[in-house]
């Protein structure tokens, strides 16, 4: 199922992060992406540019406070 990005919903099943660092493994060496995630329902990550991490290739998220 997908819902429209101004969709009433979209809050319920997706969680914004203006500021994450995404690691592909848990030693945190590999990093897939640090900056602005969106997190879908279905596990993929919506990065900038309208590229998406699979969720096998995400290992965790950590988000990061804005300084």
């Amino acid at each position: 199922m997908v819902f429209a990005s101004d969709s009433p919903l979209q809050g319920r099943f997706e969680q914004t992060l203006d500021n994450a660092v995404v690691y592909g493994d848990a030693e945190k060496e590999t990093i897939l992406h640090q900056g602005p995630i969106r997190i879908l329902l279905n596990g993929w990550v919506e990065v900038p540019n309208e590229r998406f991490l699979s969720p096998s290739a995400v290992h965790h998220i950590d988000s990061q406070p804005l300084e």
